[in-house]
């Protein structure tokens, strides 16, 4: 973990050297007003983010995507309610250029997808188009979680703690999020925990948007996390290596909206 951490934070500074973070706050400030990715995920039924991801880190599987732009689209098309792109290059091949062109290819808010622990990034996310930033609350210590909550919601995107023990969750609200994404997969291995959410979810108070990162890869997957409280579902594997990537996303979109789907 401290691996990835380190990795990250050097890839930032080659990024500072190039345009100074004094230079990237400017620009994030002047840029177009954020979607509103609440009013997305607070949808009735639940709502279906799309992660668009060029590689898998554990398996080194590579999806084929000739084009984010219309990769993006293509899911906007078939009622996806946001997007999320990964950025991160030394895991997943990822770009802010990827991002950017996504962006620029839907009007559905936009989640970026990397490990946030600087606060560089945090202008970078806006500067590149993203209206919702995760950040993984077990690699953050407290004072640094709340400063990047902080510096998100002063710049008009969300913040969404991502969590994996009820401890975590509980840091997430002690730092006043609106959003907690309880995460299925381990940052540092392939291995899944489905059971996550219903673990941590009665512990949420009612007014936090929860929304479930990983593990659906059937609609019966979609209706067990909305069974279990969840406003949303993060989706990327298992709709990347479908045959036909858009039909994937299609039906569970459609599986999120029937009236059969649990809904708060």
């Amino acid at each position: 973990m401290n691996e990835i951490v380190a990795g990250i934070l050097e890839d930032v500074a080659a990024r500072e050297a190039r345009i100074p973070f004094r230079e990237i706050k400017a620009m994030s400030r002047d840029t177009a007003p954020t979607r509103n990715a609440i009013e997305a995920l607070m949808r009735p039924g639940c709502s279906v983010i799309v992660e668009i991801k060029r590689r898998l880190p554990h398996s080194g599987t590579e999806f084929a995507i000739d084009s984010i732009a219309d990769a993006a689209a293509g899911f906007q098309e078939v009622g996806a309610h946001l997007i999320a792109c990964q950025t991160e290059h030394r895991r997943f091949l990822g770009s802010l250029e990827d991002m950017c062109q996504a962006r620029e290819a839907v009007e559905v808010p936009m989640m970026m997808r990397d490990i946030i622990v600087d606060p560089y990034q945090v202008h970078e996310a806006r500067v590149y188009g993203s209206d919702v930033v995760p950040l993984q609350v077990e690699l953050l210590e407290q004072a640094r979680f709340e400063a990047l909550v902080d510096r998100t919601e002063s710049l008009g995107m969300t913040a969404v703690a991502e969590v994996r023990t009820p401890e975590e969750a509980d840091r997430a609200l002690r730092a006043g999020v609106r959003v907690v994404g309880v995460n299925a997969w381990s940052i540092t291995s392939d291995e899944l925990n489905r059971e996550n959410f219903a673990a941590i979810v009665p512990g949420l108070p009612a007014e936090i948007i929860r929304i479930a990162v990983g593990g659906v890869r059937v609609p019966k997957d979609l209706l067990g996390y909305a069974g279990h409280g969840a406003d949303a579902v993060l989706i990327g594997e298992s709709i990347l290596s479908a045959e036909n990537p858009r039909q994937a996303a299609q039906r569970l979109v459609a599986t999120g909206q029937h009236p059969a789907c649990p809904s708060r």
